[in-house]
């Protein structure tokens, strides 16, 4: 059969369904063992910080994304910023007072965090035993929502929270992407 403008008729496929994770039980068990009210919210599988930001309706400067640095040739850090941002190397450099620091390859990071999905771990580094550093922009948000070790879940809780949880340390690294 064919339609009005000369096109064969094709049959309606359905697109390739990925079974969304459940954020993983690490990450919740310890949330609610230090009893930290959060909300965790499901979205269609994005892979870049400004796709969750768009697939969430949240501003690019209000959800936290996680880059993983190499300082001194050895030392794995949790960068965090904006995800309108990228990580200044040369300013988190001065920061850490280091003429060594590089982003992370994968391969580097990828055993650290076992039960997320690689490229979605949450910025809990104390359960990683990891150092956190966060861009001081994030603090000035009331609430921040980041990865929750899928990349089709994230976490939302109060800045207050997260800072009283993960203790990160702050300074100005973050430079607009545009």
């Amino acid at each position: 059969m064919k339609l009005a403008g000369g096109l064969p008729d094709l049959p309606v496929v359905e697109p390739e369904r990925k079974i969304n994770m459940p954020i993983p039980a690490h990450i919740s068990k310890f949330l609610n063992s230090q009893h930290i009210p959060y909300q965790s919210y499901t979205h269609s599988r994005a892979f870049t910080a400004q796709g969750i930001a768009q697939a969430q309706h949240l501003s690019g400067k209000k959800l936290a994304k996680v880059v993983m640095i190499v300082a001194d040739n050895k030392n794995l850090i949790m960068a965090v910023v904006p995800a309108s941002h990228r990580v200044d190397l040369e300013r988190l450099g001065q920061v850490l007072n280091t003429n060594s620091i590089r982003l992370a390859t994968e391969e580097e990071f990828k055993d650290v965090f076992p039960e997320c999905e690689l490229g979605a771990m949450p910025p809990l580094g104390n359960i990683y035993h990891l150092d956190v550093w966060i861009d001081e922009k994030l603090k000035s948000c009331p609430t921040i929502s980041f990865n929750a070790g899928t990349h089709a879940e994230i976490i939302q809780m109060s800045f207050a929270d997260f800072d009283r949880l993960v203790q990160p340390k702050a300074a100005f690294f973050g430079v607009l992407l545009h």
